[in-house]
């Protein structure tokens, strides 16, 4: 972002993924940091292979096996941005109902909430989950990924559609966003708490 001009590794798809999805990985890999809030979906960057080929096989219409499994290994190989040297520090916030959520069945649910509660010891992830004891919460019927930039005028947002990933840069929608974001960051249980909520969920599998 603005810097940044070396071909990345996202590029070995053009011409086989849609654009947004390549725009996704290349927002991620020259962000600062990242907040997302995930309410059907658990976070992308810390998706299992199985988990996110159920997500992608639940498409309409019907993905290819093909197609799938490059939805998949790109998925996967977003989580670079955890193994570089400098890793991208990460918070997400998850809603109770995203947990519960059972892509690819029991089995595939359960790795997958072990997956988060292992990423979420790491220093420079942390997961927030939100109650639906909570209720009503603003911007409840979308995924939401805030890019924070090196400098604030490269803040961006995307957002999940049906179509492609919707990305916006103006200072009226990023303030739109970053207030929800501040209100989750008030709703959400602790990290710690969060981790021993997603650990009981898991326990129920």
């Amino acid at each position: 972002m603005a810097v940044h001009r070396e071909r990345g590794w996202w590029e070995e798809y053009r011409g086989t993924l849609p654009q947004g999805l390549l725009d996704i990985a290349e927002l991620e890999w020259h962000a600062d940091r990242l907040r997302t809030a995930q309410t059907v979906h658990l976070p992308g960057l810390l998706h299992t292979e199985d988990y996110a080929r159920a997500v992608f096989g639940a498409v309409l219409p019907p993905l290819s096996r093909l197609e799938v499994e490059l939805r998949v290994t790109h998925r996967i190989q977003r989580q670079q941005v955890f193994e570089r040297y400098e890793p991208l520090d990460y918070l997400g916030y998850i809603h109770e109902a995203a947990l519960r959520m059972q892509f690819g069945g029991r089995k595939v649910t359960h790795d997958q909430l072990v997956r988060l509660i292992e990423a979420s010891e790491r220093d420079h992830i942390t997961l927030r989950v939100i109650s639906v004891e909570r209720g009503a919460f603003p911007g409840a019927g979308h995924a939401l990924l805030y890019a924070h930039g090196v400098v604030p005028q490269l803040d961006t947002v995307q957002l999940d559609s049906a179509h492609q990933p919707e990305f916006m840069h103006s200072e009226a929608q990023l303030h739109k966003c970053q207030a929800h974001l501040d209100w989750m960051d008030e709703a959400a249980l602790s990290p710690k708490d969060s981790r021993d909520f997603i650990h009981n969920i898991a326990r129920q599998l």
